[in-house]
């Protein structure tokens, strides 16, 4: 018994581990973006839809910490307050670009 809770415990640990934005729902995240017009200023960077600003080469962003920090300077920039729920949020409809573990 004591070898199927430890195994379960593991199961659960590596799938919270594989989540980096476990608060987060993607949808919420989605309607966060639109809402605070983030792509606008994406557009103005590289054209486009702004979605390129996630698929570029250079990105800067390889790490739930650095999603973090860059959203913190994105904010920053654009004048808005995110709560740590909205950053889980954010984080969760982001990583379809970034894929982050």
């Amino acid at each position: 018994m004591r070898l199927v809770t430890a195994l379960t415990l593991l199961a659960l640990a590596g799938a919270a581990a594989a989540e980096p934005f476990p608060g987060g729902n993607a949808e919420t995240g989605k309607k966060l973006f639109e809402q605070n017009k983030c792509s606008s200023c994406h557009i103005q960077m590289l054209g486009g839809d702004g979605s390129g600003i996630f698929t570029r080469a250079n990105r800067k962003v390889k790490s739930p910490q650095q999603m973090l920090t860059q959203m913190d300077a994105c904010a920053a920039a654009a004048g808005i307050n995110l709560s740590a729920s909205d950053k889980q949020h954010l984080g969760a409809y982001l990583n379809r670009y970034y894929n982050l573990k």
